[in-house]
């Protein structure tokens, strides 16, 4: 292939050849992907219906559903339809979607993560200002900031990258197309471009990163200062999620993407892409609910209503 414009279509990574394997992996994706779809459609109906909840933290958790739903539905469905009907394919155009939203929406979650980081500093650290700070404007402006954040960093690596000539094949080495498999793919040197984009990215993603660990080593330190036992436990039930999630989306992330070649194989960094695009977004949901009260409240009051209404 001499350049990006004589292809047509890619090749996606297969997760098996075995045809009984192929419907595992099927119903496995669509079981996942089913939980996302179910828990964070019920955080943001709760939320959306339940006017105790209409505080920034629902509000940033609401728009973190929405990030969720959005990643996970760039990826498994197509998955899924290949492994239903044993195919690779994916056509120029939908690889270039996926790229786009993947990245998207990936961006935007991780900067929507570091909002949420401030917030849970400033309920926690400065209490009394939190009704100034995080306003209702002021929430909507981070949200944007977050979400716009994301597109302008998808359109700018997608842009840069299918701009590259193609020549080494159309075999993309991952079950769904991300900007890494695609720059192996170039026989340019001008992929080096999107290497200091990516770099540029980096370090903006670090100092997301270095905001978000120091932010909380301030509530840490705030809330140890508490006397209360019972306020303690309170503080740290508000953050310990939200903590939990950013553990899971960093360390997924970082290992995908910085593990040693060494222990690189194509099963490993298939599973490993699976934990780090498929698992956050149907777990999330589950770690919000599990040791907050207010949202369990509204879930149960939601359940109710829907019962009542049905009979």
């Amino acid at each position: 292939m001499s350049n990006c414009s004589s292809i047509t279509q890619f090749l996606l990574l297969a997760f098996t050849d075995t045809r009984e394997l192929q419907l595992l992996h099927f119903w496995l994706f669509l079981g996942i992907y089913l939980a996302a779809l179910l828990g964070n459609g019920l955080i943001i109906t709760a939320i959306a219906c339940d006017h105790r909840l209409h505080t920034p933290m629902y509000f940033f958790l609401l728009n973190l559903s929405l990030l969720d739903l959005g990643s996970i539905s760039t990826t498994v469905p197509k998955a899924m339809a290949n492994s239903l009907w044993d195919t690779r394919d994916i056509s120029y155009a939908g690889c270039a979607a996926q790229l786009f939203f993947f990245l998207f929406f990936i961006s935007a979650e991780y900067s929507l993560l570091t909002v949420m980081a401030y917030d849970r500093y400033v309920a926690i650290c400065q209490p009394l200002h939190y009704g100034t700070l995080l306003g209702s404007r002021a929430c909507v402006h981070m949200a944007a900031a977050a979400w716009a954040s994301g597109f302008l960093n998808a359109l700018l690596h997608t842009a840069n990258t299918l701009s590259l000539p193609l020549c080494h094949s159309n075999a993309v080495d991952q079950f769904f197309c991300e900007i890494p498999q695609i720059l192996k793919l170039s026989c340019s040197h001008s992929y080096l471009r999107e290497v200091g984009l990516i770099a540029v990215s980096a370090c903006l993603g670090f100092g997301c990163f270095v905001f978000i660990v120091v932010s909380y080593m301030e509530i840490f330190r705030a809330v140890l200062r508490i006397p209360s036992e019972q306020g303690r436990h309170k503080a740290f039930s508000t953050c310990l999620p939200h903590l939990a999630v950013v553990s899971l989306f960093l360390s997924t992330g970082i290992f995908a993407y910085l593990k040693p070649p060494s222990i690189s194989s194509p099963s490993l960094d298939l599973v490993v892409a699976v934990l780090y695009s498929v698992v956050p977004p149907a777990v999330n949901p589950l770690i919000y609910s599990m040791r907050n009260q207010e949202l369990k409240e509204a879930l149960r009051k939601l359940a109710q209503w829907t019962l009542f209404h049905r009979q």
